[in-house]
Parts: C-alpha cells; structure tokens; sequence
C-alpha cells in the first residue's frame, strides 16, 4: 500500500481561500469514491471524450508516472467510460487516480484496484469505440476548467486543482 500523500484538500483550501486568480480551483462535491485510495493527488493528464472511452482505455494502459488522468465526459449518465478492467490497468501502470466527469462500471472490481477513481456514478452499460475524443486539452469538469499539467489534489473532503504543486 503506498504511503498515505501528505496534503488535506481544506488545508490547501484554507491557504488559497482568497485565491482571485483562478489558479487554484475546486471542484463541486458530486463525485463519488470507487477506488481502493480515497487520497491520491498528480499532475493531470487530459481526455475529453463523449460516450467513447477509446482514449481513456489508451491512457490508462500507458505509463501513469503517477499522474492523474482527468475525463471530461460531458457528465453522461448513459454509459460507463471505465470499467475493471481499465481500473486494473490504471493501477498496475502508475496512475495515482482517475476522475470521470461521467460514470464507471464493475463497481465491485474498482473497489479492490489501487488507484483512486471518481466519476458521477455507475452505469452497467458499457461505451462503443469509435476512436473519438481529444487529449492533452483543457476541460470543464462540472464548471470548473481544468488543464494538462495543472495539480489535482482528492481526499476524504473533496478535490482541488492548482496551476502548481502545493
């Protein structure tokens, strides 16, 4: 089990509450938790996909180092842009978290893989591939932008992005 990261999201929170440049942001509380790490934090890679998670699936089964892969799936609840065996792919690659601006699948399977994820909710119904979607392009996650390189910090209290490291 890796060690537990050294930050909570209301201490950054505390620190940069008056922040009026937009570098530091956070993210509204509708995600919720399916990975074994609740805590995970990296610098964020980006996908924007809808209802097609060919890009996801490329990410996650390439070197994670850990990152943090940001999916903005337009918060679609008709189909899951991750599944087992994306999360398991996730985990065994490096990747620190997954968060999907949309829904997952094999709910029990995601539990057990060693990665954070958090996404809208579940949905059994799977996405077709059709090689659609962008990478490494700034997204609106529920509102709030987030860019590649950008700092994305989840915990028990919620998720934050910077423009920096804390």
């Amino acid at each position: 089990m890796p060690d537990m990261p050294a930050f909570a999201t209301c201490d950054l929170c505390d620190a940069h509450k008056n922040d009026s440049t937009g570098a530091f942001r956070v993210l509204p509380p509708v995600f919720r938790d399916f990975g074994a790490l609740r805590r995970f934090s990296g610098a964020v890679v980006t996908v924007k996909c809808f209802e097609d998670n060919s890009l996801v699936k490329a990410a996650v089964d390439s070197p994670g180092e850990g990152r943090v892969l940001v999916v903005d799936g337009a918060a679609s609840l008709r189909r899951a842009l991750l599944g087992g065996n994306l999360g398991a792919a996730a985990a065994r690659n490096g990747w620190a978290g997954v968060v999907i601006d949309g829904c997952v699948r094999d709910v029990v399977e995601l539990v057990a893989c060693q990665v954070g994820i958090r996404a809208l909710a579940p949905m059994p119904l799977p996405t077709e591939k059709r090689g659609e979607g962008q990478r490494d392009v700034a997204v609106q996650i529920q509102g709030v932008w987030v860019r590649p390189g950008d700092w994305l910090y989840a915990d028990e209290d919620g998720m934050v992005v910077m423009a920096a490291p804390a």
